[in-house]
């Protein structure tokens, strides 16, 4: 796993700094620890960190080919690299490496833009052709790694795997976006293409880009989606059987590694299925990790620790702090833009356990979108059968007065929070699914912020995000098409966002075996109904691993990955979420309204509401604004 950046004279052949591209690659070293490697040529830098996992005595990068006319600097791990370098060399390619970077060289050279529908990984790389005049930088199909461009006023093209390396160049726009405050306040990130500042942006997962001198548009192409193509009746027998096959084979093939290898393991049904998977096809027992919390709400330790017993696992687990609340400042230098999913921290601290036992380790990340294993996805539903009784016309005014005249009930059960039910149902299906799964809900954005953000905006929400993405979606079913939406926005968004800078910050390299193109297609294609059956989500998967896992890890109540903010927003954090949220950063930023914000903590602190969710985003937002 390593760390790229890049700049390219988009308007000639002007002289690179040096310093100012070293600068911007080693602002990145947290990614690639080993080895540094720069060129530059008129008009073109391209810059590595490398993390060693494969062929550690070569494949130092940038990389090129036999007469040097074709440079790359990768990120990401290319898994079927052999089966390539077999059929390239048939080709006539000669390979001074046995490496997977230098697959990407030979491929571009074979098949050009193509080259990315023969890579079976994670991946962000750009390459420079000197024969074809042309820069082209591509990101995997799901966007588990990153990568970040923006065009500079002067007519350079910059990129680079964290925001952190744009930010070093001194022509980077600093202006804030804020159709991006907008979306960040409602789903509690940035999702793709957006980022924080105005014409700075992410590759969107499954995107090329391909760039020339004397261009002026940057286009991103789409070279891949999921399908959602409905297969041929299957039965449960057969379906099951063809996933788990499915599952050891992209296990399998992320078992390569020339450095100690093991498994996250939270107890959970993902995880568990992956370590069940891993120990089956290893000789060895596989390393295990895991991280307990004191309060039981949040504790699934014993159930990892099961699931270590069962397998002979090479397990280990140290508690952390119930009040492990010191990360909460250094959030913001990781994510470099505002970032609200507060799992960051336990994700954080796992990864910095894991790193002391292993240099790569699997994860069960992309379960949960491929196979609809969110409460959410079934309380969708159940909404939806409600709207399509109705037409919208009648459901506004009706459920939306129901809304506004039910109490609002934190503290009750999820069945008893008819208010928030009655709301969703007075909306469209997918202003429905977003006002489910919102940081803020649009009523309270509407207060909270000024009326100068509100003039910038001119009109724009957030649903927009799901309405472009919906609008070419390949399917309408209305559970695969949220589970689309997620995929284009949550998972890259948030999830994956979440462990790249988290392990890449203690330099692991994480690998997603759910998430395999070829997996996730398959998943994709399957029946709904195999995927929730009444309220068991993941219903096949876990029928599946029925005779690898117990049914007190398969089915036992969904607990996520999450802290205490309530209590500590109430307790121990009291006097910072004052100080910081109605202090000088976030009043002076012209943003919010001051009182909105003053209304909104009394609430909390007296209990009247559980406003935890919002407190935690406006502090990732505040801790943004002052430090960045």
């Amino acid at each position: 796993m390593c760390g790229i950046v890049g700049i390219f004279d988009t308007q000639g052949k002007r002289e690179i700094d040096r310093n100012l591209l070293h600068c911007m690659n080693e602002s990145q070293y947290h990614r690639g620890p080993d080895e540094s490697g720069l060129h530059i040529e008129p008009g073109l830098g391209f810059g590595h960190r490398r993390l060693s996992i494969i062929d550690l005595s070569s494949g130092q990068q940038p990389l090129f080919n036999e007469d040097g006319s074709v440079a790359v600097t990768y990120n990401g791990e290319i898994y079927n690299f052999i089966e390539l370098i077999k059929e390239l060399t048939s080709r006539g390619h000669i390979f001074q490496t046995c490496c997977d970077t230098e697959v990407i060289v030979h491929a571009w050279e074979e098949w050009g833009t193509e080259c990315v529908q023969h890579f079976r990984g994670m991946f962000a790389f750009a390459i420079w052709d000197r024969n074809k005049n042309e820069l082209f930088v591509a990101r995997d199909r799901l966007g588990i790694k990153p990568l970040f461009y923006t065009k500079l006023a002067d007519g350079s093209f910059i990129f680079g795997s964290e925001l952190k390396s744009l930010k070093v160049h001194s022509k980077f726009p600093r202006a804030i976006d804020p159709a991006a405050v907008e979306e960040y306040f409602t789903f509690g990130y940035i999702p793709e293409p957006k980022t924080i500042y105005k014409g700075v942006f992410k590759l969107p997962p499954g995107h090329y880009l391909t760039i020339r001198r004397g261009q002026e548009q940057l286009n991103p192409q789409q070279y891949w989606d999921v399908s959602f193509s409905p297969i041929q009746a299957i039965s449960e027998e057969d379906a099951s059987r063809e996933l788990i096959e499915r599952l050891k084979d992209a296990v399998n093939i992320r078992m390569v590694s020339e450095v100690p290898l093991g498994a996250f393991l939270s107890g959970g049904v993902d995880s568990s299925a992956i370590v069940a998977t891993m120990a089956g096809l290893s000789k060895d027992p596989v390393n295990t990790c895991s991280i307990s919390f004191g309060d039981p709400k949040f504790n699934e330790s014993q159930y990892a620790a099961m699931v270590a017993r069962q397998y002979n696992t090479a397990h280990r687990v140290e508690q952390v702090d119930p009040n492990d609340f010191d990360l909460i400042d250094h959030l913001s230098d990781l994510y470099d833009e505002p970032f609200a999913d507060s799992s960051a921290l336990p994700t954080y601290r796992v990864c910095e356990l894991a790193k002391k036992q292993v240099t790569v380790v699997l994860s069960g990340d992309g379960g949960d979108e491929n196979l609809a294993g969110y409460r959410r996805y079934q309380w969708h539903i159940k909404e939806e059968s409600i709207r399509s009784l109705m037409p919208l016309s009648i459901r506004r005014p009706l459920f939306g007065f129901m809304g506004r005249a039910y109490p609002k009930a934190d503290w009750a059960p999820r069945v008893f929070r008819a208010k928030s039910t009655f709301e969703a149902i007075a909306r469209d299906s997918l202003e429905g699914y977003l006002h489910n799964m919102s940081v803020l809900s649009s009523q309270l954005r509407g207060s909270l912020f000024s009326d100068t953000l509100k003039s910038n905006l001119q009109g724009y929400h957030a649903v927009e995000v799901f309405r472009k993405y919906a609008k070419d979606a390949p399917t309408d079913h209305p559970l695969s098409l949220i589970q689309y939406l997620d995929l284009k926005t949550y998972l890259p968004g948030d999830i994956l966002t979440k462990v790249d800078r988290a392990s890449m910050a203690h330099s692991l390299e994480v690998r997603v075996p759910i998430l395999d193109h070829q997996l996730v297609d398959w998943i994709s294609c399957l029946p709904p109904a195999l995927k929730l059956k009444d309220k068991e989500g993941k219903y096949i998967f876990k029928k599946a691993l029925e005779p690898a896992l117990s049914e007190e890890i398969l089915y036992r109540k969904k607990m996520g990955f999450s802290v205490p903010l309530a209590s500590w927003f109430r307790g121990p954090l009291r006097k910072k979420v004052e100080d910081n949220i109605l202090g000088d950063t976030m009043l002076s930023s012209g943003f919010f309204n001051r009182d909105c914000l003053t209304k909104l903590l009394d609430q909390h602190q007296q209990g009247a509401r559980n406003h935890s969710a919002s407190i935690w985003a406006l502090l990732m937002f505040e801790s943004f604004l002052r430090k960045h």
